[in-house]
């Protein structure tokens, strides 16, 4: 249970105000519980007429207040049965009777009505935490963690938190208040026999703890196996192409059907554990009351206790009162436990360290020139060293183009430029300034992507032109979009730019898409420009409209372009060659022909 306080500790601050309210009418409702209770002894003893003692009236401060109390309260009783007789008497008490059970349940209720915006105020604030986390995270946290499993662990854990950890708050804080309210007027009442409850009922809870403790364990293998399903899913989804191109529905659905066998599994043991919780509750809470009945009777019996019969019913009827919140928190703890295991799996996203960091102390640029050079930079993947000792300047406002054939490191050279991987060895500089000494906001604000992949958002062309960008008016997207070539394709559509196009921009033609990513990198206006394989996957015609975009939008900035298709960058003013992590040759399209090595292998082999 550490852990669930460690939780609260953690979540809980923000909601003291909820908080507070929630205990104190958690512990007016336990006290209205013990008073309504408490009207039951008088009518007993007038039905069963057990008390035919006389009652004066007894001022306030002439005795204890408990004594004061019950001797005023059986003097108004007694003077009732006088002036009514005993059948209106105990009508009276009847009602007294609902009016406090009344009371009782309405301020149950505000105890609930206050709990709830805490329970449903965390359980957005870890969905918050966990999607602002996820943004932040660099791009080598999702290489190695299934993008299905961290949709998993945003929904269905968190989910399952919402459903058991905080489901469970109510309880939490009512029924241990509730216990504690009722033991202490059973020890008033007779501490013998509350001794005995006491040394009985952690007993009762030991055995219900050793059938609760594997459900931990088994929660997070459970919601790990969610998580495969999760990524499955997505998987398919994302190829369903590829799957019905190669006839592979058959080993999809078997792969599919043999993990949710697994999860069908998991869920019947958790299920049938959790279970076991109520009707297990439910016989040691009838074994307790047995053995409380005849430890209490056999008191009264021989004389060593001073309750009447009356009083001891009472007392059974608290006791009594103990056993449901006994029960319920027993089932609050099996709930607990299952939430934790998904907790656990939340805090591995929360908690994950995040290698990409702003320095205690940044530079900033004060007028760009847009040089940057790289020295002596290295990197790996793990432990596959993948950039080699490479030294490289990329002067302001020139154009360098990296070539080479694939798994060359070309990519990566240009993912280290805007920090979404640090440099294991070296360094890389902007007008002299390592990019380490600079805000990674900073340095993103600098520069302009245009990757292979055209990525769009399920949105309109305006909102997609204008990502990222505060302010932007219709005409300034328009004309970036001019300079894109798209202006008159988006134009063309039912609601021009308030024309939503599609997830991923599934309505548009891949080079309609890349023109829409070229436009939004022209919005932006970046003084440094990064483009990936940008015109790789399209057919003629389509490139010779983005090659068109991309030199207008080249102009006057330091580019640095990674290219398969040596066409698109005979005009660089640089051309590295790349070959296994290392820049093998560079100069000029002329230059690299003259001499007759990688550059001029690669001309000979788009050529043929």
């Amino acid at each position: 249970m550490n852990d669930f306080f460690v939780i609260l500790k953690r979540f809980v601050p923000p909601y003291k105000k909820y908080l507070a309210l929630n205990v104190f009418f958690n512990v007016l409702s336990a006290f209205l519980t013990l008073f309504s209770f408490a009207v039951i002894i008088p009518i007993l003893e007038m039905l069963f007429k057990v008390r035919e003692a006389t009652y004066t009236y007894m001022p306030a401060g002439s005795g204890s207040l408990k004594d004061v109390a019950v001797n005023n309260f059986y003097y108004y009783t007694q003077e009732a049965i006088n002036l009514y007789g005993p059948t209106v008497t105990l009508a009276l008490l009847a009602a007294l009777l609902v009016v406090m059970t009344g009371l009782k349940t309405g301020v149950t209720f505000l105890a609930s009505y206050f709990v709830i915006p805490m329970r449903s105020g965390i359980v957005r604030d870890i969905r918050n935490y966990v999607f602002d986390k996820m943004v932040a995270l660099p791009i080598s946290f999702f290489t190695q963690e299934r993008k299905g499993d961290v949709m998993a662990r945003m929904t269905g854990d968190v989910g399952e938190i919402e459903n058991s950890i905080m489901a469970s708050l109510d309880m939490m804080f009512k029924n241990p208040i509730m216990i504690i309210v009722c033991l202490v007027m059973m020890i008033i009442i007779s501490w013998q026999l509350t001794i005995f409850v006491l040394i009985l009922l952690p007993l009762a809870g030991m055995v219900m703890g050793k059938v609760g403790k594997r459900l931990k364990r088994q929660s997070l293998e459970q919601q790990n196996q969610w998580g495969l399903l999760m990524s499955n899913i997505e998987e398919c989804l994302g190829g369903l192409r590829i799957i019905k191109a190669f006839n592979a529905e058959r080993k999809v659905r078997e792969r599919f059907h043999r993990e949710n066998q697994v999860f069908y599994r998991l869920s019947n043991r958790i299920a049938r554990r959790q279970s076991l919780a109520h009707p297990m509750s439910e016989f040691l809470g009838t074994v307790s009351i047995a053995i409380v009945l005849w430890f209490g009777g056999a008191l009264i019996l021989s004389g060593v206790s001073s309750m009447n019969a009356a009083s001891f019913i009472y007392y059974m009827v608290i006791f009594y009162s103990i056993i449901n919140p006994a029960k319920e928190l027993s089932k609050a703890m099996y709930s607990i436990q299952k939430g934790l295991a998904s907790m656990e799996r939340v805090d591995r996203i929360l908690n994950a360290d995040n290698p990409i960091k702003d320095p205690a102390e940044p530079r900033g640029i004060g007028r760009l020139k847009g040089d940057i050079s790289y020295r002596g930079v290295s990197f790996s993947y793990g432990t596959n060293e993948v950039i080699h000792g490479v030294d490289l300047d990329i002067p302001a406002g020139a154009t360098v183009a990296l070539v080479g054939q694939s798994g060359s490191g070309k990519s990566t050279m240009a993912d280290l430029l805007p920090r979404f991987y640090d440099v294991a060895a070296g360094s890389i500089t902007v007008d002299g300034i390592d990019i380490r000494d600079m805000k990674v906001h900073d340095l993103r604000a600098l520069m302009g992507n245009v990757n292979q992949e055209a990525i769009l958002f399920n949105d309109t062309f305006f909102n997609n032109i204008t990502f990222g960008v505060e302010g932007a008016t219709l005409e300034d997207v328009r004309a970036a979009a001019r300079v894109a070539n798209a202006d008159e394709f988006i134009m063309a559509t039912e609601q021009g730019y308030d024309t939503n196009i599609g997830d991923r921009g599934c309505r548009l033609s891949g080079g309609q898409r890349q023109r829409v990513s070229i436009a939004r990198a022209i919005l932006k206006n970046p003084p440094v420009l990064i483009l990936d394989e940008a015109t790789s996957a399209l057919d003629s015609e389509s490139e010779k409209l983005v090659q068109q975009a991309l030199e207008r939008l080249m102009k006057g900035r330091t580019t640095l372009v990674i290219a398969h298709r040596l066409s698109t960058i005979r005009n660089a003013d640089l051309i590295c060659v790349m070959h296994e992590g290392r820049i093998v040759e560079r100069g000029t399209h002329e230059q690299l022909l003259s001499m007759g090595g990688y550059y001029s292998h690669l001309v000979e082999m788009q050529n043929l």
